[in-house]
């Protein structure tokens, strides 16, 4: 049984995270193409219009509703008792129109306080419908449904009236399951628990006579146990990423304000060993290649972690080509009209995902709107012109409103 030319390709495309990675090793046609491989790498996909917005940042960023996935400490120090956000990405719609990320998100603050709060996402990536074919009229055609869904629950809480911590809980599951009837070759559901961990602090300092906002704040999201799609043959790392981030937010008239934002991300994934770096012609540099992808694959989740910040082939030189930068700004008039850009970096011999981003957001009552749109710096990129939408509700705002209305 052969899969038609819209599986295989997605498959690598979505799953492996290899789409720009190929069109980046086209561009700079070196050996030195060597991004960190993952599994599940739809983790990594921004869920929020806000965040895309201003190039994919928001570790430190003005809480909001969508903090679960930038960094949930952020949570205590939001203007709300609660909120609900609802986003949805058309993902690839320049190849296809049926995949699609989809996350509902929420928290609430228990208590008569703001001292702590609880969280909770939803996320959905669905790959659309695949059809396998055969050249054996006898086999049955096989429609596949992939799809992978991550859910989670966070604790966050102020340890001071500046800095809070949280920790969010998560069980991921990625069905690519199909079964070849011919080769008898099989591919299994993977599932596994990760957990993140994350930090924020925030102070008010006067700049002249104005009071301006500035904080920081560090996620550590997706540390937990590996994936198998065969069986346990093989297994893949969750895509572990250390994020770091600083936001500086000042008034520039009455009801106006801008705020600058930089974040910085590296995946804590040990690199996978290249047969370029030994000497495959000899018996020698084969036996070193072994050892070396074992060890690679044998390697524990933690141990990975410590070790992705020294194990680059090409020493501390590539290790900086690990990081990612984002960059965005973020104009707010009222807290009603909001205008957003940013740009996201990638090297090129890592991934080269580059791209600018653009975004808008309208504020009414208790809902608000978001949209975003990326624009690619190279136009061969399938992620060029993606949308994403975001709407959010303000629970308390709703209470009260209908409260109100009994009355």
């Amino acid at each position: 049984m052969k899969f038609l030319k819209k599986f295989s390709f997605l498959t690598l495309v979505a799953l492996l995270g290899i789409t720009e990675n190929v069109m980046a090793q086209n561009d700079i046609k070196n050996e030195d193409f060597n991004p960190v491989n993952t599994g599940v790498t739809t983790l990594s996909i921004t869920p929020d219009a806000r965040g895309s917005g201003m190039g994919n940042l928001g570790a430190a960023t003005d809480p909001d509703v969508n903090a679960q996935f930038w960094n949930p400490s952020k949570y205590p120090f939001t203007y709300s008792r609660g909120a609900v956000a609802v986003s949805y990405t058309p993902w690839l719609r320049k190849i296809v129109n049926d995949i699609f990320l989809a996350d509902v998100t929420g928290y609430w603050k228990p208590g008569n306080n703001d001292i702590q709060a609880i969280s909770a996402s939803f996320r959905y990536f669905s790959l659309g419908e695949f059809t396998a074919d055969s050249d054996n009229p006898d086999v049955a055609v096989q429609t596949i449904n992939p799809y992978e869904f991550a859910i989670d629950f966070g604790y966050s809480r102020k340890l001071s009236e500046k800095f809070s911590v949280a920790l969010v809980l998560r069980y991921i599951l990625s069905d690519l399951s199909f079964d070849n009837t011919l080769s008898g070759e099989s591919n299994t559901a993977a599932s596994a628990f990760s957990f993140d961990a994350s930090a924020y602090y925030v102070t008010y300092p006067m700049v002249g006579r104005n009071e301006c906002q500035f904080a920081w704040g560090v996620d550590i999201s997706n540390i937990g146990t590996k994936v198998s799609y065969d069986h346990g043959a093989t297994y893949a790392y969750l895509p572990t990423n250390l994020r770091l981030g600083a936001q500086f937010m000042f008034p520039v008239a009455d009801y106006n304000t801008l705020s600058f934002g930089l974040d910085l991300n590296k995946l804590l994934v040990p690199t996978m060993p290249r047969q370029k770096d030994y000497d495959m012609d000899t018996l020698e540099g084969q036996t070193e290649y072994e050892e070396a992808r074992e060890k690679w694959e044998n390697m524990s989740p933690i141990t990975g972690i410590f070790k992705s910040f020294t194990d680059a082939p090409g020493g501390f030189s590539e290790e900086l080509k690990e990081l990612g930068v984002s960059i965005g700004a973020e104009y707010a008039y009222n807290q009603q009209f909001f205008a957003r850009m940013g740009y996201n970096y990638e090297n090129a011999m890592k991934g080269g995902r580059s791209y600018f981003t653009f975004g808008a957001g309208f504020s009414l009552n208790v809902v608000q709107l978001d949209a975003s749109y990326m624009l690619a710096t190279a136009q061969s990129s399938p992620l060029d012109q993606t949308l994403r939408f975001t709407l959010s509700f303000d629970m308390e705002g709703l209470g009260d409103l209908f409260g109100k209305k009994r009355r």
